[in-house]
């Protein structure tokens, strides 16, 4: 049985205060930045800034300006060229997300269908 991918979400106050996810796929974190923090419900989508793949040490990083606000494991339900659908399961559950890209950037979604 292989390992199952580990997810972070940072509470990150600099520049200016906003959460960072990231996701372990290929040996690295994947990256975004959410400034509004994850979505609590469905229909409320949040931007999401793609940054820089981060290391696998960042899964247990914290300094006086990054805390530890989630943690867990993370599984891909769905992708393709314009959506990656995911359950984060944390420290509050399992939760199901869209990464959804658009014209204008991408978006952070709470799907309606939620795990039970």
């Amino acid at each position: 049985m292989t390992a199952r991918p580990s997810f972070v979400l940072h509470d990150h106050r600099v520049p200016r205060p906003h959460f960072d996810l990231r996701l372990e796929e290929g040996g690295v974190l994947r990256s975004w930045a959410v400034p509004r923090g994850l979505p609590t419900r469905p229909g409320q989508p949040r931007l999401a800034i793609a940054v820089p793949d981060h290391d696998l040490d960042h899964l247990t990083y914290t300094d006086d300006t990054k805390l530890i606000a989630d943690h867990g494991w993370w599984e891909l339900v769905d992708r393709d060229d314009r959506r990656t659908v995911f359950v984060l399961h944390g420290l509050r559950g399992a939760i199901r997300y869209a990464l959804i890209t658009t014209d204008d950037g991408l978006l952070l979604s709470r799907t309606k269908e939620q795990p039970h």
